[in-house]
């Protein structure tokens, strides 16, 4: 399997348990990483022959600032899902970022990174 990797992807949401999480919303950072076959892509040099990582960001952006959830576990396995609904995709990992989670200590990033499978296995 081939990989395509996406760092970095901030995203405002309102995802917490918290109200004043809700109310008042963060930044999440976004991590893929999709593994499947790039043979296609790189015999035609056709963006259609391949997940078209623009578009992707697009569709995990709207998961990520849409419908709020309490955990970013939750958050991770949604944004797994619609990476899933394209057939080329054989596995995702997925980590999502919250840095500012409200935790009274110092601290530098909060994550949950979780691998799911187009067969379901983890």
């Amino acid at each position: 399997m081939d990989t395509i990797t996406l760092t970095g992807l901030t995203v405002f949401g309102r995802h917490g348990v918290f109200a004043h999480e809700r109310e008042n919303g963060q930044d999440f950072i976004i991590d893929l990483r999709l593994h499947l076959s790039l043979a296609d892509a790189a015999a035609s040099d056709d963006v259609a022959d391949t997940v078209h990582y623009g578009e992707l960001a697009e569709h995990v952006a709207a998961v990520v600032g849409g419908e709020p959830v309490d955990l970013i576990e939750t958050l991770a396995q949604r944004i797994a899902d619609v990476v899933l609904d394209d057939d080329r995709v054989g596995q995702v990992e997925v980590t999502v970022h919250k840095p500012h989670a409200p935790i009274p200590l110092t601290f530098t990033d909060v994550s949950v990174t979780i691998r799911r499978s187009r067969n379901g296995a983890a």
